[in-house]
């Protein structure tokens, strides 16, 4: 359990990180370039991307960088904030709330997701010993 928390914090932090290079460059877009709402957030969500599914595979599960993996991660990171931007889009508010509302509503289920399916290696032959 012990390991279950401390996992779940390091993803907690740099998932912090990630939502501040997402919610940045997103801001700053809609800002200053007058971006729509989708391509702003699209923009902050691949840099995003890239600084979390490196960071994660290190320093939260322990697995080197692949194709198959950040496949896997691309796929749920992309779902979650399709979703999110979904749900965001739906409630009709300004687009700042709804980008604080796109980039907090993720976390705990991408972990739990990236827990069971983008880095498990339970059952693979190729399982880590």
């Amino acid at each position: 359990m012990k390991k279950l928390g401390t996992k779940l914090f390091k993803y907690g932090i740099l998932g912090i990180l990630a939502t501040l290079i997402h919610t940045g460059i997103a801001f700053a877009l809609l800002h200053f370039e007058g971006l729509t709402l989708f391509t702003a957030n699209l923009a902050g969500f691949l840099s995003a991307f890239i600084f979390s599914y490196v960071m994660q595979s290190y320093f939260v599960f322990q697995h080197a960088i692949s194709f198959t993996k950040a496949l896997k991660y691309f796929i749920v990171q992309a779902g979650a904030f399709l979703s999110a931007y979904s749900l965001a889009n739906f409630m009709q508010t300004n687009h700042y709330l709804q980008t604080l509302i796109i980039v907090f509503a993720l976390p705990l289920l991408t972990f739990i997701i990236h827990s069971f399916w983008t880095f498990n290696t339970k059952g693979s032959p190729h399982a880590a010993k």
